[in-house]
């Protein structure tokens, strides 16, 4: 399944919505793909399912790319 990651750069931070980043990840649960990314130090606002039309609406988009994190 891919999800969708909403984070700030750093955990240190306030998040501010003009700041906020997004990636999508490959893994089976939300607790996994928090997993996956641990180590980044990233300040995550929110995690979500992408998945039919939705996930074929986001594919359209030309920075989508699924990361592939062990």
């Amino acid at each position: 399944m891919v999800f969708k990651v909403y984070f700030q750069e750093s955990n240190k931070q306030v998040p501010v919505r003009e700041k906020t980043q997004t990636i999508y990840i490959e893994a089976d649960s939300e607790r996994e793909v928090r997993t996956k990314i641990i180590d980044r130090q990233y300040n995550i606002e929110y995690v979500e399912a992408v998945e039919g039309n939705y996930l074929q609406y986001e594919k359209q988009k030309k920075d989508f790319e699924v990361l592939e994190i062990e």
